[in-house]
């Protein structure tokens, strides 16, 4: 099983096509294999100026891949109104005529989560909550000490880890902060594995991940002029850089 997983494209449809580009293409068949699935962490709009160039570049991926969308904070923040930094004027512009269009179709009710292979695919963290709209999966975010944020409750590896065990899974899959991470757990310990990206001529810079203990692997953003995203079997993770 072959599964394509990006996160946090905010509005910058130009660096989703240039990934759909990539996917499409024989080299990716060569060095992966078929694509069986498309995860998209959430967190489509916002920040950009071009959101409906990117839901339209969404829907074509549905046409050729099985796409499991969710739900990002940002995504969340704009169906319902809600005031959300990071957006400057340029960008509030290009999202104000989105309001109402068919291409908002089922935003508001993409799932907050998935769950493939025991492994977690969310935006932001794996903790169960309470009501409170920061406390909410793709609002949460991976830091060193736990406790609520404006910016989205905190929670620490050994927080995810033991929800992990909780739930019966194994690794977690997540984006919202726009870097990569790999925490690995080794016995009671835990080991930031940093991401070196490497690569050759005509290929993306990567980093592959062994998945033979649990994992927290944070997928960076798929924005800019060097988008990233990830690719996974469930036996290694790789992650890319165009």
């Amino acid at each position: 099983m072959v599964v394509v997983v990006f996160s946090d494209v905010h509005a910058d449809a130009r660096a989703l096509e240039q990934v759909a580009s990539f996917l499409e293409g024989r080299r990716f068949a060569g060095l992966f294999g078929d694509i069986e699935c498309i995860v998209s962490l959430g967190d489509l709009l916002g920040r950009g100026c071009a959101p409906a160039e990117t839901l339209a570049a969404m829907e074509r991926l549905k046409t050729e891949y099985r796409v499991i969308s969710l739900l990002g904070n940002h995504d969340h923040a704009f169906v319902h109104g809600i005031p959300v930094s990071g957006s400057d004027a340029a960008s509030i512009r290009a999202h104000a005529p989105l309001a109402g269009s068919p291409l908002l179709g089922g935003i508001a009710d993409l799932p907050a989560e998935a769950v493939i292979d025991r492994t977690l695919f969310v935006h932001g963290g794996p903790l169960r909550l309470g009501d409170a709209l920061t406390d909410q999966p793709f609002w949460q975010r991976l830091a060193e000490r736990p406790g609520p944020s404006l910016s989205g409750y905190h929670y620490t590896p050994e927080m995810a880890f033991a929800e992990l065990e909780r739930r019966g899974l194994r690794h977690l899959c997540c984006g919202h902060q726009h870097t990569p991470i790999c925490c690995l757990l080794e016995g009671n310990a835990i080991v930031n594995r940093r991401i070196r990206y490497e690569g050759g001529e005509g290929l993306p810079a990567s980093d592959t991940v062994a998945l033979d203990r649990p994992a927290i692997l944070r997928v960076g953003a798929c924005m800019g002029p060097h988008p990233e995203f990830a690719v996974t079997d469930f036996e290694r993770f790789s992650f890319l850089r165009l």
